[in-house]
């Protein structure tokens, strides 16, 4: 493979421009992932303290291999939800290395609500399920939740991607042969409680952690009986009596050690043969991103410029470079690992969509992991290209994503609108892992067409019923959606819904990527096949 030749000037005015433009994202983003993470009240930390208990992020910190990485996910969800008095969604999720092994980690974050699951906390941990079930990832559960919170329990109970789902993944899981280990460090209460007793292994902290399905108050209430938390579900009735739990521990450190231990017996997974070269940082330095990406949506860059910067060696296989151009197609190694990267560079035409449906089957013929970096605007409209077929050759693409029995990994390194976000890999197509970047921007339309195209409705409307059309209405109409769309547009507001698998910078896309594909290799392949391709 070739070296891109960049073609950036890093003395430009522009470059420097945008670097600045997009480091002071960048850094907004770190202040309020740095919020999310470690900000809270005073009297929630002691109350810890006085309980002989860890922050999440410090049991979190033991548990892990020393000096590994851990790839945090859905970092700010929920930042724009519940009046802000649920940082991180009251959960934190991700992937790390615990003795040798890669894991997924689940934890309650004991400090907000005393880890009461907010409505997106559920959602939260039942995207992380679902990522451990594609990737048959084990998963260690940091169990210290009061229950779901009660004020919104028609949002969090009774539906199919609700709190249910949460114990449907775990026996999942358990039918794929993936291992589960839960750490109670806390209460485990109500549907709680079915963590650890649907978990492989189970250990329970003496004096803090307990299980039950309903705790004392509820007994009491229900049935007249009083009893103690310890009698009714602590460390020692669980491991002795009912077997609910298998270790009991002296304090929380001890805990971890024997869950380090317990990790420490599983087997290790049996990745299927991906091509593996030895990896090779890019030539270019993944800080010139900053300078590259815009500092408006709607200016256009080179996306070759991007992909230099993260792949191996900045080495990349062009395949078609002089067909279908506004969709770049290619071969690479990111962490030594091959895949094929579909990566827009202006809206997608008919030659566009067939090129990227065509290369998709290439990369499944040859067992390769897609990677597509978004930057869409959508299909080409309009009269010539619906003669064309283009709405027939977006199907093509679609169906050939769809059907794909290979991984697939998304970068939101722009925008993102209309069905160029199904094509290039959306959420709604079942790639292992999404990742945005904070200039994201994504909507079913821009907000300036979004706007106009309504104020246009309504002045037609107006026509009908031969009312007079009020320019003065008409413009507040797209004030008012335009405001709308912008909020809602945002990577802040899309995170915050768990549309993504969390914002990155762009600088540590590579090794989020990385990453990501080292983990999807333990699941084996999907099915080959394919639907009916309307020709």
């Amino acid at each position: 493979m070739h070296r891109i030749r960049s073609m950036i000037n890093v003395g430009a005015a522009s470059f420097r421009q945008f670097d600045a433009h997009n480091r002071r994202l960048v850094a907004a983003f770190r202040e309020r992932q740095d919020a999310a993470r470690f900000t809270r009240p005073q009297r929630d930390l002691d109350r810890l303290a006085r309980q002989g208990k860890m922050t999440v992020r410090e049991r979190i910190d033991r548990l892990l291999d020393p000096a590994t990485p851990f790839l945090e996910l859905s970092s700010l969800a929920a930042n724009r939800e519940y009046g802000g008095e649920a940082p991180s969604a009251s959960a934190v999720v991700g992937i790390g290395v615990v003795s040798g092994r890669e894991v997924m980690i689940r934890a309650d974050d004991p400090s907000v609500k005393g880890g009461a699951w907010y409505p997106l906390t559920v959602k939260k941990i039942v995207r992380a399920l679902d990522i451990a079930i594609e990737n048959r990832l084990p998963v260690i559960h940091l169990c210290d939740s009061a229950g779901g919170f009660l004020p919104l329990q028609h949002e969090l109970f009774p539906d199919k991607q609700m709190g249910g789902r949460v114990f449907r993944n775990q026996a999942i899981l358990s039918k794929y042969g993936v291992q589960q280990l839960s750490l109670v460090f806390g209460h485990c209460t109500a549907g709680g409680a079915y963590i650890p007793a649907l978990s492989d292994y189970s250990v329970i902290v003496r004096g803090t952690g307990a299980v039950f399905l309903g705790g004392p108050p509820l007994v009491k209430a229900a049935t007249g009986e009083v009893v103690s938390v310890d009698e009714l579900g602590g460390a020692d009735m669980h491991t002795s009596i009912s077997g609910t739990c298998d270790y009991p521990a002296r304090d929380e450190a001890h805990a971890i050690r024997i869950g380090r231990e317990i990790v420490s017996q599983w087997k290790r997974p049996t990745k299927w043969a991906a091509q593996h070269e030895t990896p090779e940082a890019p030539a270019y330095d993944p800080e010139e991103l900053y300078g590259i990406i815009p500092d408006d949506i709607k200016k256009q860059f080179d996306m070759r410029e991007v992909i230099a910067r993260i792949v191996d060696g900045s080495r990349f296989h062009e395949y078609q470079p002089a067909y279908g151009t506004t969709l770049v197609c290619g071969f690479a190694n990111i962490w030594g690992f091959k895949v094929g990267i579909l990566a827009n560079n202006g809206v997608l035409f008919n030659d566009s969509s067939l090129k990227g449906a065509h290369f998709i089957e290439l990369c499944n013929q040859n067992d390769t992991p897609l990677v597509f970096l978004q930057n869409i605007t959508g299909y080409m409209i309009g009269r010539e290209y619906e003669r064309r077929g283009i709405t027939k050759d977006g199907a093509k693409m679609i169906m050939a994503l769809s059907c794909s029995h290979v991984p697939k990994f998304t970068i939101m390194c722009n925008g993102s609108f209309g069905a160029g976000n199904y094509g290039m890999n959306g959420r709604a197509f079942d790639g292992r892992f999404m990742f945005s970047w904070p200039n994201h921007q994504i909507g079913v339309m821009g907000g300036e067409q979004a706007a106009n195209t309504l104020a246009e409705v309504k002045a037609n409307q107006l026509r009908r019923t031969g009312a007079e059309v009020d320019e003065a209405v008409l413009a507040q109409t797209r004030r008012e959606t335009l405001k709308a769309y912008e909020d809602q547009m945002s990577a802040y507001y899309a995170t915050s819904q768990i549309w993504d698998d969390g914002l990155i910078d762009p600088v540590d896309t590579r090794n989020a990527l990385g990453m990501a594909i080292s983990v999807s290799l333990n699941a084996p392949l999907g099915e080959r096949g394919y639907g009916v391709f309307r020709l």
